[in-house]
């Protein structure tokens, strides 16, 4: 969609699985849908941070990765014939006559009777590896979209954390070799995965870091170099560094939509209503007493905001809807 004055009947912020969810039952509830995010494929935080990752608690599932997972989401969504507006922001909201309006980030205004914002942690920057400066996209990544990619390669994973870790044990059984380097001599990983990394002879370099990418006379990543707390300094064969140094993460212009906001979530009612009308929120970023941050809950949250959204917008409509498995 490039066309301003654009109309649907759900404008969806967001395109994690809360959202691809979303988009999937308004359009079981007869609703027209346009989901807006600012990354540039489907799936939010699952396709940009762990793609590859398996995850164990969504219903259904005993064990699903989450790059599947999120194909599945967009296949099921795909029946109703979403608008993806990817790659762009949501930057203002305005009350238009009897709807609202959303301004993206290009000036186009999508025009909408309803807003539910699914946006996850919001808008998140990965903090920067000082040595790499220059060499994103180079040879240098935050996030693994493919293993494949890395195939054959030596690679070093930069950092301590959970994600870091899980790069390590996806990538040992493929790539030629896998190198760990953390600033620190603890993680902040849990132990057990820590563990299966050094029974696997992973090499886990601490109390370093790199300080240097260098090309190998053809541009490429060949190589870099690491200095050891204590004066050593290593130089390592590397076709690709993963900096998985964590994230900065807030909600953009969002909070300026005047909702109540605490901590990077915005405060909902049983409904999932926000402090706006038409206004709703639903998985990570909705905050309510007792609430768990678990894609199964934001599944959940979905349908009820959008259940709620249709009466909203037909107040002649039902709020339950019949079973899925009764309509034909």
């Amino acid at each position: 969609m490039s066309a301003p004055d654009s109309t649907v009947d759900l404008a969806i912020v967001g395109a994690g699985p809360t959202g691809l969810f979303a988009a999937y039952y308004a359009g079981f509830r007869g609703l027209s849908t346009a989901v807006i995010d600012s990354l540039p494929e489907a799936g939010g935080q699952v396709t940009a941070m762990y793609p590859e990752k398996m995850i164990y608690d969504v219903a259904g599932f005993p064990a699903v990765r989450g790059r599947d997972l999120v194909n599945a989401l967009v296949e099921q969504a795909a029946q109703w014939k979403p608008t993806y507006l990817l790659g762009r922001k949501a930057e203002g909201l305005d009350y238009v006559g009897d709807g609202l309006s959303v301004t993206l980030d290009g000036g186009e205004v999508l025009r909408t009777g309803a807003v539910l914002i699914t946006a996850g942690i919001g808008e998140f920057t990965p903090r920067p590896l000082p040595a790499g400066d220059g060499w994103l996209g180079r040879g240098m990544v935050h996030f693994v979209p493919s293993l494949r990619a890395h195939e054959g390669q030596d690679v070093v994973v930069v950092g301590g954390g959970d994600s870091a870790f899980d790069w390590v044990l996806a990538l040992h059984p493929i790539a030629r070799s896998v190198t760990l380097v953390h600033r620190r001599a603890r993680f902040r990983a849990v132990e057990s995965i820590v563990r299966q990394a050094r029974e696997l002879g992973v090499r886990i370099i601490t109390d370093a870091e790199v300080t240097e990418l260098r090309d190998t006379g053809d541009g490429a990543l060949g190589e870099i170099t690491v200095e050891v707390k204590g004066g050593e300094t290593l130089v390592l064969p590397a076709q690709s560094v993963i900096a998985a140094l964590g994230f900065t993460a807030d909600l953009g212009p969002i909070e300026n939509w005047g909702l109540e906001i605490d901590h990077r979530a915005i405060s909902v009612d049983s409904t999932m209503a926000t402090a706006k009308p038409r206004v709703y929120a639903a998985g990570d970023v909705a905050a309510y007493p007792g609430k768990v941050k678990l894609i199964a809950t934001g599944f959940g949250e979905a349908a009820t905001a959008v259940n709620n959204i249709a009466v909203a917008l037909d107040p002649e409509a039902h709020l339950f809807p019949g079973h899925s498995s009764n309509a034909e």
